[in-house]
Formats: C-alpha cells, structure tokens, sequence
C-alpha cells in the first residue's frame, strides 16, 4: 500500500478565545498569517465522525492536499495524501475500508480559516505552534456560523513544554476550549464514546460482557487503518490483541449463551487473528535480532544482516497476505457480524456470575501448572502461557464486579503472561534462526 505523502503524530491543547484575543508575548517567530479552505467529507450517517475520524480537502493558495486524521491513544495521527478536490486518492480510501464498507463518501461541510501563529522557540529547535484560527462555516456563500478557537500543537517539545504554553494562554485570557474538532462544532456532533467506557459495578453481569464485547470490537476497528498503514508495529499488535481478548471473552462465557451461537463468530475471529500473527510475529523477531545485531562485531554484523534481510522478505510477502485479507468480503462480513451478532449476543442464561467464570478459568491454570513439574517442555509452558491468557482475560471479564481482588490478580497475570511470552518469543526465534541457517550457503 502507498504510503501518505506526510505523517504527523498530532498533541495539541484546545482552548477557546474571544474575537479581539491578542496573543501575549512568546518567545518565538511570527509566522506569516494564512487563509485556507477545508472541505470536510463523511458517509451519510457520519460513520467516519463516529469513529472520532475527520477526512478533509484542505487548499490554499490555489494548492490543496487531503488531510486524515486518525485517533490514536490521546493524539491524532494526521496522514495527508496529494490530489485534487473531484476524488481523494485510493490508498487514502483503502485505509478506511473497515469503517466506510462500501459507502460513498460526500462534503457535509466546508470552513474558511484565517490563522496567526507563532513557532514557539525551544532549547535545541521549535517547541510548539500556538496558532488562532478565526473560522467560518460556509452555506454556498452564507456565513452559518463562526468559530473563534487557539490551539497549541507540540513540535519539538514535550508535555512539560505544553502545559507552560498553556498556563501562559490561559493568564492571557484563553478559557477551557471545546474538545471536539471544528467539523464535529458545526455540525453539531458529540465525541465517540470512549472506547474503553466502564459500566457501573451494580450493572448485570450480561451487560458488563456486553460491554467487554463493544470495546473490543472498537479497538479492532480503531486499529484497522494503522496495522493497514504498516508503519507502527504497535497498531497491528493493538489490533491482534483484541482479536484475541474477543475470542477468549466468547469462550469463557459460553455458560451464559445460547449453546454453540458464539462459535461461527469465534471461527471467524479466528481466522482474523490468524491473518495478523505471522506479521506481527516477524515484527517481534526483527526488533529482538536488530537490538542484538548493533552490539556484534562487524563481521558478526554483516552475516546477521544477510539473515534480516530475508527475514524482511518474508514480513513484505506475510503483509502482502494480510492486506489481501482485511480487503477481501470475508473480513467485510465479519465486521458485519460482529456488530449485528456480538454486540447483541444470543443470551441463554443472563444471571451467570462473571466472578464464577473468572475463578473456573484460574482453575485449570492452576491445574495445568501443578501437572506440569519442574522440567515442563516448551510445548507445555506454551500449553500453560495460552491457559494463563485465557484466565487473564476471564478476569478481566470480572473486573468491574469482582474490583480490587480482580485487579490484583490481573497485575500478576500480566507478569506472569509476559515472562511466559519472552520465553515463547525465544523460542519461536530459534526455530526460526536454525531454519535460516540451515539454507544458508555459508555459516
């Protein structure tokens, strides 16, 4: 897939300002002040903007680009595409596949931004932007509404950096701005619920597992333009993951649902979870062998070298397969199912205690590990790593019920989940290796 023709990781603070605001002294460059144009896009029923997504046609000075931005953990990830107004580019179009599912996108509204600015000075390079925007929403040539709004965006800076500015602002008569982006203002629209929302404690238990199921299907989706993207490892892993967590959730409470409903959506989770793992496993192996590759001599190097390179061959060929896969009308009915399905799960029994699943699930753990003796081979620590998993994600599950006997328990599942995984990890890395070695040509 074509990259974008810029990525920007986007951390900014939203503050709100009066009409005659002046921006108090900084120390910094005045940039020159800009007028643009933003032609905003989304479905008919604004599925982009209820994934906290924006999509926007931005020209200036007779020049324009297109302009995503993507939610990512407290930031945006803001990707920008070349193109004209009439159509946006493919590869832009194909990042969105999951959320858009074959519907068209329109202009639902167009803004006129006259902006003064300054790059605010830091130690070694730029700090921060603190930019004004003076704004108006445009009907044909009526004005439908203006916006006056001050925003500081992090350059070079960090966190600390941020929150100076923003005292600075805020002495100077800015107030707490609106959270949500321009478009969303105008239209009137509301931020997505986030996606890790957390039920009351006295809510029942099967809407607690409803609940567990909503997010984990939103992270999916969250994660699906970014593990699409390919350039940050952690999106396809955050994407897997969920994938994972969403199968377990389904079979530990099998008990509470109509027998055998969950498992043609577990079959295609499955399947789903397949495609991503052999990326995701090659992403791992390649980050472990380049740390160690930097810290062998130079000869040792080169031949590890040789040894990467092949193995980056087959992470192209392995994503190659994956992007096949969340672009073929398999994954697309998935996502079609676990939205009309999993969100509103086949219930048989809606009294069952999560607690009671949690601590079945702990069980065969604990079993498995007393079966298992002191010389356990990698086959059964692999064995027990997967009933660990199983029992985490049960008690996650139980969570919000059970509450800090429940917590506890998962910050030492966790420990014990990762030091069963870097074993894991090693040694899929030297099958992997002694594979590799036994095809080279010289040693």
């Amino acid at each position: 897939m074509p990259l974008p023709d810029k990525q920007t990781l986007e951390r900014e603070v939203k503050l709100s300002v009066k009409r005659d605001f002046v921006l108090p002294q900084i120390p910094g460059e005045p940039l020159p002040p800009q007028v643009f144009t933003s032609t905003y896009f989304d479905t008919e029923n604004y599925q982009l903007a209820q994934a906290g997504i924006t999509l926007r046609y931005r020209a200036k000075a007779r020049e324009g680009t297109w302009q995503l931005k993507l939610p990512q953990d407290t930031a945006r990830l803001e990707l920008e595409f070349a193109g004209d107004l009439t159509q946006p580019p493919d590869s832009l179009i194909k990042l969105l596949f999951a959320h858009l599912r074959g519907q068209s996108i329109k202009p639902v509204a167009r803004l006129r931004t006259r902006r003064t600015w300054i790059r605010v000075s830091g130690l070694k390079k730029p700090s921060a932007d603190v930019v004004v925007d003076s704004v108006v929403a445009l009907e044909g040539r009526r004005v439908k509404c203006r916006l006056y709004e001050l925003e500081v965006e992090l350059l070079g800076g960090n966190d600390t950096d941020l929150r100076r500015i923003e005292k600075t602002l805020r002495e100077a008569g800015a107030l707490d701005g609106d959270p949500r982006p321009k478009v969303f203002q105008v239209l009137g629209l509301g931020l997505p619920v986030p996606i890790d929302s957390v039920l009351p404690s006295s809510s029942p238990p099967i809407e607690h597992f409803k609940a567990s199921l909503r997010t984990q299907v939103k992270l999916i989706l969250a994660h699906d333009p970014g593990t699409r993207l390919g350039t940050d490892p952690e999106e396809l892993h955050k994407m897997r993951v969920a994938t994972r967590r969403l199968r377990a959730y389904l079979r530990a409470a099998q008990s509470m649902l109509v027998p055998n409903w969950p498992e043609h959506i577990r079959t295609e989770v499955a399947w789903l979870s397949s495609t991503l793992g052999p990326v995701r496993d090659l992403d791992v192996l390649l980050g472990h062998l380049d740390k160690e590759c930097s810290i062998l001599r130079v000869p040792e190097r080169r031949a590890v070298e040789g040894l990467l390179e092949r193995l980056q061959q087959q992470r192209m060929a392995a994503r190659v397969t994956l992007l096949e896969a969340l672009e073929s009308d398999r994954y697309l009915a998935l996502l079609e199912g676990l939205e009309t399905g999993v969100l509103s799960p086949a219930v048989g029994d809606a009294a069952v205690s999560l607690a009671d699943i949690a601590r079945a699930e702990f069980k065969k753990l604990r079993r498995a590990i007393k079966t298992s003796g002191l010389d356990a081979s990698d086959t059964v620590l692999h064995r027990i790593r997967i009933k660990g998993k199983r029992a985490r994600y049960a008690g996650e599950l139980a969570q919000t019920c059970v509450g800090k006997p429940a917590r506890r328990f998962l910050r030492r599942a966790k420990v014990f989940q990762d030091l069963l995984g870097d074993h894991h990890d090693a040694v899929v890395t030297e099958q992997r290796l002694r594979k590799l070695l036994g095809q080279a040509t010289a040693g």
